[in-house]
C-alpha cells in the first residue's frame, strides 16, 4: 500500500496499491505527493498505467522524497528521459519535478502540504453525491483548489487532475 515509508519500495505493485489507498484520507506529504503523481500521469491515459510508474519513479528518482525530486536538475530530467521503464513524458516528468519545489514552498508556508491542502475542507472530508454510474471527474472544490496550486507554482493541476487527486487523498469523499 501506498505509505509514508514506502520510499525503497521498487518491488510493489502501484497498482494494487494505488486502488487499495484511493479515498483514504491522509496527512502524510509523501503519501500525498506519490497521489498527485498518479493524478499528473494519469492525463490522457489509465490510471493503471499511470499507477504502475510508481515503484520505477520511486527507483529513478530517489524514493520519491519530495527534498529530493525538488533538486533534480536538468541532467537528472535527461536520464530519466532516457531510463527503460519509465514513462518519457517530459512535459509530466517537468511537472512532477516543479511540483517537489511547489510542495517544500507550501511546507515553508503552511507547516506541511497536508495542512495547506486540508484547510479547504475545514480538516473534514468534502462529502459529494456521486452518480450511480459513473465516478464524477470533476467538482467545484476540485477547480478551487487547482486554481489555488497554479498560484502557488504547480503545474499540470487542472480541475479534472486535482479533483481526482483529492478524491484520492480522502478530501473528497462520494455518497
Amino acid at each position: 500500500m501506498i505509505a509514508p515509508d514506502d520510499f525503497n519500495d521498487i518491488t510493489a505493485n502501484g497498482v494494487t496499491d494505488y486502488d487499495a489507498y484511493f479515498g483514504t484520507p491522509t496527512h502524510d506529504d509523501h503519501v500525498l505527493f506519490e497521489l498527485l503523481i498518479v493524478g499528473i500521469l494519469h492525463v490522457g491515459l489509465g490510471w493503471r498505467v499511470a499507477a504502475s510508474q510508481l515503484p520505477i519513479l520511486r527507483r529513478e528518482m530517489s524514493g520519491l522524497r519530495i527534498p529530493a525530486v525538488a533538486g533534480l536538475d536538468e541532467p537528472d530530467w535527461e536520464r530519466l528521459m532516457q531510463t527503460p521503464g519509465v514513462m518519457h513524458n517530459g512535459r509530466k516528468l517537468r511537472a512532477i519535478i516543479q511540483d517537489a519545489r511547489a510542495i517544500m514552498a507550501l511546507q515553508t508556508e503552511y507547516g506541511s502540504f497536508s495542512a495547506y491542502l486540508w484547510q479547504f475542507v475545514d480538516a473534514t472530508p468534502f462529502i459529494m453525491p456521486a452518480p450511480d454510474d459513473e465516478l464524477p471527474t470533476r467538482s467545484p472544490l476540485g477547480a478551487r483548489v487547482a486554481a489555488d496550486l497554479h498560484r502557488h507554482g504547480f503545474t499540470f493541476v487542472g480541475p479534472v487532475v486535482t479533483h481526482m487527486f483529492l478524491l484520492a487523498a480522502g478530501l473528497i469523499k462520494l455518497t
